[in-house]
């Protein structure tokens, strides 16, 4: 089994950090793989020196289901400790919130996805640190659907927002140690930072290569498997196609009301959609869209990891969702993730351009022919800052 960042720090004695006060950003998932919590092991490594905590998107114990759905500051009942939320008022810590401490531990759950907000908080409290001159120290874990692959457009200036701070794929095959360190250098945060790397993690393992127990690091990513279909399933929330929110398996199922299962897969057969099945279901999710109708969609089996491309299937599905439902097919208004007046779909693909050739029928291959050189790119820089 790995042993991940928490683990490395809490059990041995190169980061005492020596009358230091230390403060901890993680929530309900930053635990051991014995499932303690990581505030529990430090507090007992650092007692009265671990002076606060801070809390991402979805509250400390992932409560809040959906985007936009606040947490405010609270106190802690096992530590006794504040915990200052980074989704409420704010989104970028203050220099107020930093004053309490001199090293800011940094432990969460990433997904390997660009839209998912845990590596923008980290940004943020990186930005802060760097102007109070504070130390960030980022306790890894693994990137759940691995580090080889990347998938995906590089995210452009005009669709930058808090689903999209930098120029990244949907898939970005990096660790949150890794992508700090990448953040800090190519876009000139220069904070003071250092990494606890994981013990015994190699690119190619997906979390259930780990032998590390899940826990949700938010309310719909109930497995690691939700993970693995995750970077294409969540444009779904640009739409008014139930993502499967509402039902057991978020983001594995998918469809409306006003699908037709064999005209899609008749329309699907003309891409490449290979190391999955879309098995046809009919759902009725018990909350958020559609709730309590019928939506006939499909769920999407992961066959063979090393080969699915979860970007290109969802790209596929929403153009012929698209195409074939052009009376009852919606994009979602804004609001979306605090940005008021640009369309979320357009944040979320992070290329307004793509949206509109998607809209033409243009062929999902030729998409990706577009953005392929921009992606090996970005494959270049990614790898200088490879842990593992």
């Amino acid at each position: 089994m790995i042993r991940i960042g928490l683990e490395v720090l809490s059990e041995g004695g190169d980061f005492v950090f020596p009358g230091q006060r230390i403060a901890y950003l993680s929530n309900q998932a930053s635990t051991t793989s014995g499932l303690v919590h990581g505030r529990v092991v430090l507090q007992e490594k650092y007692r009265e020196r671990l002076t606060c905590l801070f809390s991402p998107q979805h509250g400390f114990f992932a409560e809040k289901q959906d985007n936009m759905i606040e947490s405010g500051h609270s106190v802690d009942t096992v530590t006794g400790l504040p915990i200052y939320s980074l989704y409420g008022e704010l989104r970028k810590p203050t220099a107020e919130m930093f004053a309490h401490f001199d090293v800011l531990l940094i432990d969460l759950v990433d997904v390997g996805t660009r839209v998912y907000t845990f590596m923008y908080t980290m940004a943020y409290c990186l930005m802060t640190a760097a102007v109070t001159g504070k130390k960030i120290v980022i306790l890894d874990r693994p990137n759940p659907i691995g580090g080889e692959r990347i998938e995906g457009n590089i995210l452009k200036d005009d669709c930058t927002s808090f689903v999209g701070l930098f120029p990244l794929p949907m898939r970005h095959g990096l660790t949150m140690g890794e992508l700090a360190l990448l953040m800090n250098r190519e876009y000139d945060i220069n904070a003071d930072l250092a990494i606890v790397p994981v013990r015994g993690l190699t690119r190619s393992m997906l979390f259930r290569d780990t032998g590390f127990p899940w826990v949700a690091p938010s309310p719909n990513m109930p497995t690691p498997e939700c993970a693995l279909v995750y970077p294409g399933q969540v444009i779904w929330e640009g739409t008014n196609v139930s993502e499967g929110r509402g039902t057991t398996l978020p983001f594995e199922f998918v469809g409306a009301p006003f699908w037709e299962h064999k005209k899609m897969l008749d329309y699907l057969g003309k891409t490449d959609l290979p190391g999955c099945f879309l098995r046809p279901i009919v759902f009725e999710p018990t909350s958020g869209k559609w709730a309590r109708q019928s939506c006939y969609g499909f769920q999407i089996h992961v066959t063979n990891p090393g080969e699915f491309l979860p970007y290109r299937t969802s790209l596929a599905l929403l153009q012929a969702s698209i195409l074939l439902n052009p009376q009852s097919f919606e994009y979602k208004a804004p609001p979306y993730e605090y940005e008021y007046e640009r369309l979320p779909m357009d944040l979320i693909i992070g290329d307004k351009d793509i949206r509109m050739r998607l809209e033409s029928g243009e062929p999902i291959s030729s998409l990706e022919e577009g953005w392929q050189a921009d992606l090996e790119a970005y494959d270049m820089v990614r790898q200088n800052y490879f842990l593992y």
